[in-house]
């Protein structure tokens, strides 16, 4: 009998074994598709088009990922989750990353168990009003009602200020984006809260940008970046380093028009280990040593695919601001490829 337990606690302890030791970069190599959480639609940032194609700054990381994992930054499947249910996609592991301009915070990195990537946008929450409203300042939105997504910072974020503020609102949940421009246009609500930068793409895509405002107050910190679960350091690590090397590359001056010439090798020793012609950074990882290739040829680097898919030369219209590179007086910089 004891032998029979003994030897049943052997099987169980393998089994448990088994399925611990499959990675989730195992999981998307035999897969042969990375599952990218992404937003349900927001111009610039992440949506499809009529024939289902996703573009945007969120979905060029997913690509980028792809890319330098599985060689092919069309290997993805894009899963569109809302405020309240991105971090259960994530962590229940219908997805391996997200890229779903979400906020880095302390209870979302310690108690939901996730592991952010870095940051790849620097953002604040802000609003948008009626030009024909006459408001001017967020100071004179007391008593308004206001369209806000729920399962998101912006709910904390807009309470603390109305009542820092001696101010007075009343919310108007949304579950979506789509959603809350649905009730803003309806005029359901006074003003729309939201990042900055989703205030701004969800503005580009009116038939009438001109008549409507963002209020000029931003009133939070928002760090947006990519989110893996907790409990896979490999693959946080090859998240991470996947968007380290898009703002790498920006710095560096390898684009997408000169990469291929400067994988052939270069005097500058950390692009060359950046582009895998010297070291073994990549395999440290489980990846090939030219896996960043792969990743800056899928899109170009950060400033490229800032410029292409939200920055000023296109609707959305944004600024590099604090997004620019550390060089140019910005936030954005990469540790070293060493």
């Amino acid at each position: 009998m004891k032998k029979s337990v003994f030897f049943g606690t052997l099987v169980a302890a393998g089994l448990t074994a088994g399925f611990a030791s499959a990675t989730t970069l195992e999981d998307v190599k035999a897969r042969g598709v990375l599952n990218c959480g992404v937003n349900t639609g927001l111009v610039g940032f992440a949506a499809p088009d009529a024939n289902g194609n996703w573009s945007g700054f969120d979905v060029a990381l997913c690509k980028a990922v792809a890319a330098a994992v599985l060689g092919d930054p069309s290997k993805v499947k894009y899963v569109p989750t809302t405020g309240q249910t991105r971090f259960t996609a994530l962590t229940s592991g219908e997805v391996d990353m997200l890229a779903r301009n979400s906020t880095w915070t302390f209870s979302r990195d310690t108690d939901l168990k996730m592991d952010f990537a870095g940051v790849n946008y620097y953002d604040g929450q802000g609003f948008m009003v009626r030009k024909d409203s006459g408001i001017t300042s967020a100071k004179e939105l007391d008593g308004a009602s206001v369209c806000i997504q729920t399962g998101t910072t912006t709910e904390m974020n807009l309470a603390d200020y109305f009542k820092s503020n001696n101010m007075t609102y009343q919310p108007i949940a949304v579950d979506s984006n789509a959603e809350g421009e649905q009730q803003y246009l309806a005029g359901a609500c006074d003003a729309y809260t939201t990042d900055a930068s989703g205030l701004a793409a969800t503005r580009a895509a009116y038939a009438d940008p001109e008549n409507h405002i963002i209020l000029p107050e931003i009133i939070s910190k928002e760090p947006l970046g990519p989110a893996v679960r907790h409990g896979d350091s490999q693959w946080g690590d090859i998240v991470r380093w996947t968007l380290f090397a898009l703002i790498a590359a920006e710095e560096y001056g390898v684009t997408s028009a000169n990469i291929d010439e400067l994988a052939k090798g270069t005097e500058n020793p950390e692009i060359n280990r950046l582009l895998g012609v010297e070291g073994d950074l990549g395999p440290m990882t489980g990846l090939e040593k030219d896996w960043a290739v792969k990743a800056i040829k899928a899109g170009g680097n950060y400033g490229e695919i800032f410029a292409a898919t939200i920055g000023e030369s296109t609707p959305i219209g944004l600024a590099r601001g604090l997004n620019a590179q550390w060089t140019q007086g910005g936030l954005m910089y990469a540790p070293p490829f060493r």
